[in-house]
């Protein structure tokens, strides 16, 4: 047997992740997406592939292929064709490849790019998004603009796209709306508009000119089509003058012909979100959460008559938030996503209510399904023992089968440390759940360091099957450390009152969740208290510098992408609704609470060695904080140091480019070592 080695940084390069499964109409292949990365390139890679369902055996088969990245599969009605979508120039178009396989043909080439492809019921048509300012609709409308899949068109757009820039370098931007910038990019005046295009009957039919279904300075989301294709529903947001965050309703509108004004098919009080049509078209089904005015977090899984009514909300007793749905082929039940204590699994609920029943549990975090006719759930996962694979079960949840085997060579060759699950008791009597993962060779009378981990968001959950964290885990562990993390209050999947726990007060309530946790790690002995390193990102790098301003026991801390003072990190973000519902202000008008709840109020408390890390256009939590706790930190002559990463926004240490997430990892480490590691 060979000798397994600990994992480092550098195998981020090695690791293969699956998304986006979708099972064919006939339920005998699977369609899904594989992400590799690319360490010459400094890229990542998506193509699709397709696993063969054959009896009790699997084949997978990778189905495109070339330079760029294919993504979304959506299956032809009729099984033989996928469409997806690839930028195989400079904007992502859908494209058509038969399951006999050949060229993909484009169906699309919009101007601006085409995504979200969803097929009528017939298979003759898809609609889709596609960003439009008012210039570019009032071009199309009076037939200045030819949004055709003619490759003339292709070559024409991308000379006048070259030139546009060449001419708009030193031009100001003019900014109307809020937010105008997210991501690393600013939004600029378009909106997501549907489109439909007509696909033919054959796979050698020309697809025909995309017609325009929506108007308006407003963004159309999701797309469902009715069960005779001669309506679509969808998700619409605007932005309006007197409130700074969007409204999400659902519209009905003609799916065919002249354009036509949409009607609104939900009432106030709620925001809807992810429209679907049942099978038989008698029901819409969709998430919804109280309107954003009121905080509230809770996303719940709601039904209506596809006719019009009432909606009916089948997982209020549930008392947690639904990621993700779909319908049941006889239209009588909905399987949807849920977190739940550290797991994310797969729930079936009737569509007349009642008792919620778990169909895909365990140990792990499910990323994405889908289910068949036949009565199967393909769904992809991460658990503590191996990274994101594809798997297979029937629809009550037995009879699973892991169908990928993409890191099997990287786990025969790698230590993988164990996660273990704690319970322990806040200060107030609070019961918190949380997770160790101890290092490699680990001996309970040995002393080690322990690296805390916290989560943002504020009220993200994590488990110890959380893909973004598996290997940076798995590396602090290698490392030598004891692994800590925990769901401090303001975590989803606990029930309502766990996550609003914190309001108006972000630092105080989890800070005392996390500490008590640690107190819980050091009480069994094998960790050594004056060893202890802490770290987090966004919303828990606010938490690290908030832990550090208020508790001296760190040796060292790491504060990731965080926001530090709500006063300028207020007027600077791509949410600033967010301070607006969990402290109930407007920052210029109540300054002092502001201050009051920011961790650079208390700077001068800070003693503890800190490495800020940020990125350059991070819109989410923007640079200047950062720069104002490494000034004062560096102005009272404390330890710190500031790694700013170019081209990188608030996702890096998920997706940003390869390099910086290694290069981040092994910073991270190596300033955990320089004080939590005994000099030998």
């Amino acid at each position: 047997m060979p000798v397994r080695r600990p994992f480092k940084a550098e195998d981020l390069y090695a690791l293969q992740f699956v998304e986006d499964p979708h099972i064919s109409p006939d339920g005998k292949q699977i369609a899904f997406v594989k992400l590799s990365l690319d360490k010459l390139g400094n890229k990542y890679v998506r193509h699709i592939w397709l696993a063969t369902l054959d009896g009790a055996k699997a084949r997978t088969r990778q189905f495109t292929f070339g330079a760029k990245s294919a993504t979304t599969p959506r299956w032809r009605p009729d099984g033989k064709a996928l469409a997806f979508v690839a930028a195989r120039d400079s904007q992502p178009q859908i494209y058509l490849i038969s399951l006999e396989g050949g060229e993909a043909r484009p169906l699309t080439s919009m101007p601006n790019g085409a995504t979200n492809p969803v097929w009528s019921p017939d298979g003759r048509k898809i609609a889709f998004l596609s960003p439009v300012n008012a210039e570019e609709r009032r071009r199309e409308d009076t037939g200045k603009a030819d949004p055709s899949p003619a490759s003339a068109l292709e070559a024409r757009h991308r000379d006048e796209m070259k030139e546009d820039k060449e001419k708009q370098k030193a031009d100001p931007r003019v900014i109307t709306r809020l937010p105008y910038r997210t991501g690393t990019e600013y939004m600029g005046d378009r909106f997501s508009h549907i489109y439909v295009t007509e696909v033919g009957a054959s796979d050698e039919a020309e697809p025909g000119k995309p017609y325009r279904l929506t108007e308006g300075e407003m963004n159309f989301n999701e797309i469902a089509w009715s069960k005779d294709g001669a309506v679509i529903i969808s998700a619409q947001s605007r932005t309006p003058e007197d409130f700074p965050w969007e409204h999400e309703s659902l519209v009905r509108l003609p799916a065919a012909g002249k354009r036509r004004p949409f009607r609104y098919i939900t009432a106030p009080g709620y925001e809807y979100f992810a429209p679907q049509v049942s099978p038989d078209g008698k029901w819409i089904a969709a998430l919804r959460v109280l309107d954003s005015g009121s905080f509230g977090h809770r996303l719940d899984l709601a039904v209506m008559p596809a006719g019009g009514g009432e909606a009916r909300a089948l997982t209020a007793d549930l008392d947690r938030s639904v990621e993700a749905f779909h319908w049941s082929a006889d239209s009588r039940a909905l399987y949807f996503q849920a977190e739940d204590h550290g797991d994310v699994g797969v729930y079936r609920v009737s569509v007349r209510g009642g008792a919620v029943e778990k169909v895909v549990g365990g140990r792990r975090t499910v990323l994405g399904f889908s289910v068949d006719r036949a009565g199967h759930i393909a769904f992809a996962a991460c658990t503590p023992e191996r990274p994101v694979d594809l798997y297979i079960a029937k629809a009550d949840g037995q009879s699973e089968k892991r169908l990928t085997a993409f890191n099997d060579q990287l786990l025969a060759e790698r230590e993988v440390a164990r996660t273990e699950a704690m319970h322990y008791t806040a200060a107030d009597g609070c019961e918190i759940q949380g997770w160790m993962v101890k290092p490699i060779g680990f001996r309970k009378r040995k002393k080690y360091p322990l690296a805390v981990n916290m989560h943002g968001g504020p009220h993200v959950m994590w488990g110890p099957g959380h893909p973004s964290m598996w290997l940076e885990w798995q590396l602090h562990a290698a490392r030598g450390y004891v692994v800590f993390y925990c769901n401090p209050r303001g975590s989803e999947g606990y029930g309502e009152a766990h996550t609003t726990a914190i309001q108006n007060n972000w630092g105080e309530v989890a800070m005392q969740d996390v500490l008590a946790g640690v107190d819980k790690v050091v009480s069994l002995g094998f960790v050594d208290p004056k060893r202890l390193a802490l770290t987090g990102g966004s919303y828990a790098g606010y938490l690290t510098a908030w832990i550090v301003g208020h508790d001296q026991r760190f040796a060292c801390a790491w504060a990731q992408r965080g926001l530090y003072n709500l006063m300028s990190w207020y007027g600077a973000t791509d949410v600033p609704w967010l301070i607006e519902r969990e402290f109930e202000i407007y920052p210029f008008d109540d300054y002092q609470k502001a201050w009051q709840h920011s961790p650079l109020a208390y700077v001068r408390d800070i003693h503890t060695p800190l490495a800020i890390e940020h990125q350059d256009q991070d819109w989410r939590c923007p640079p200047a904080d950062a720069e104002q706790l490494f000034t004062a930190l560096k102005r009272l002559k404390r330890t710190v140091v500031f790694y700013r990463y170019p081209r990188e926004g608030h996702e890096m240490s998920r997706s940003g480019e390869p390099q910086h997430r290694v290069d981040r990892l092994n910073r991270m480490v190596a300033w955990f070592d320089r004080y939590c590691m005994k000099r030998r």
